[in-house]
């Protein structure tokens, strides 16, 4: 996992602003981040970024989602993609790190919307610094088709764009034409930025309607 990826989570997950209850430490962050790129988890569980894509999906939606169906997805599309817990502490111990992390994103938007960052990866490209949030939006998108009749006020809004970003960097296929908009990683970066400001706005509509 990129350094820089667990520094920024790092940094949001101690915002002094927040109560401490919900938080998920960076030990335990660390923890859980460990077990998602564990040997008991199967090649289509969810890595951290794309994790934290989906859970927010979920914590700023239109509808409550409640955690027996959310938490299939994060290991899988098919019931054999579960993990092989080592025992029945161990996966409850992962179910309680995976709802705290969701209620921490619910608790910052409640709090400090304004704190609120996506938690995508950085890398080097010609001598630059640049987000990578491709894992992330990914991650948004699977949270929203969770219940995607419920998005469709915001895709028929005047704000349908605040999904523009999000969807060319994160849907599984994207038109022809938009290919030259996400064909090199400093586009990419840019498109990042877009996601970063769009989210805390697509909140606020869906919060205004609930």
């Amino acid at each position: 996992m990129d350094c820089r990826l667990v520094t920024l989570f790092g940094l949001f997950l101690n915002k002094p602003i927040m109560p401490a209850e919900p938080l998920l430490t960076e030990k335990e962050f660390d923890e859980l981040d460990r077990f998602l790129m564990s040997d008991r988890c199967g090649d289509e569980t969810m890595a951290m970024d794309a994790l934290h894509g989906y859970l927010t999906a979920i914590a700023i939606g239109p509808e409550p989602v409640a955690i027996d169906e959310w938490l299939p997805r994060v290991w899988g599309l098919e019931p054999d993609d579960a993990p092989d817990f080592r025992d029945d502490q161990q996966e409850a111990r992962m179910h309680e790190l995976l709802a705290r992390a969701l209620e921490e994103i619910v608790v910052t938007f409640e709090v400090a919307p304004k704190d609120f960052e996506p938690l995508f990866s950085v890398h080097q490209w010609k001598g630059k610094e640049v987000l990578d949030a491709e894992a992330w939006c990914w991650g948004f998108l699977e949270g929203v088709g969770l219940r995607d009749a419920a998005w469709q006020p915001l895709r028929d809004s005047a704000q349908a764009t605040l999904l523009r970003a999000i969807r060319l960097l994160g849907a599984e296929e994207i038109e022809e034409e938009e290919v030259a908009l996400v064909d090199d990683p400093m586009k990419c970066h840019k498109l990042a930025i877009e996601v970063e400001a769009s989210v805390s706005q697509i909140q606020r509509f869906w919060a205004g309607r609930k």
